[in-house]
This record gives structure tokens, sequence and C-alpha cells, in this order.
């Protein structure tokens, strides 16, 4: 399991997040919470997202997301 407390240590810092079909997340941490513990939540600003030829498809000002590993997901609510 990643250290996911080490996030905390790259507030400030552009970083890198990769994905298995070679997708990137790329911004600069600007917080992380809870405040302690695995990190849980990171907000990241300047945000690009590329597809897996490293074309940028999205920017963002500011983008909270999830930085841990996704192990599925499921419909919640909609047509079945």
């Amino acid at each position: 399991m990643p250290d996911y407390k080490k996030l905390r240590d790259m507030v400030s810092h552009r970083v890198t997040f990769e994905y298995d079909t070679g997708a990137k997340i790329v911004g600069y941490v600007a917080s992380c919470a809870p405040a302690s513990g695995p990190v849980q939540l990171v907000v990241l600003s300047k945000v690009q997202i590329m597809d897996g030829r490293n074309v940028v498809m999205a920017r963002y000002d500011e983008l909270p997301m999830v930085p841990n590993n996704l192990i599925g997901f499921t419909i919640t609510e909609g047509p079945m």
C-alpha cells in the first residue's frame, strides 16, 4: 500500500498522478485532508488532465481529488 502521508510533504510541489490507461493529472498540491493519518483528499491547483498520449483534455484552476487506489465502481442510482 502506498504511503499516502508522503503527499503532505508535497504541498506546493507540482505532482503527477498516473493511471493504468496512461492518463495523468498534473498540478500543484495546495492542501491535503485529513490533518493527520493517510491522506484521503488532495486539492490541486493549476491542473491539467492528459490522456495516454499526453494531450491535454482539460484544465482547471483547482481540482479536489481522491489520490488513493480505486478498487471498483458501481451504479448507485439511475436506470437499471
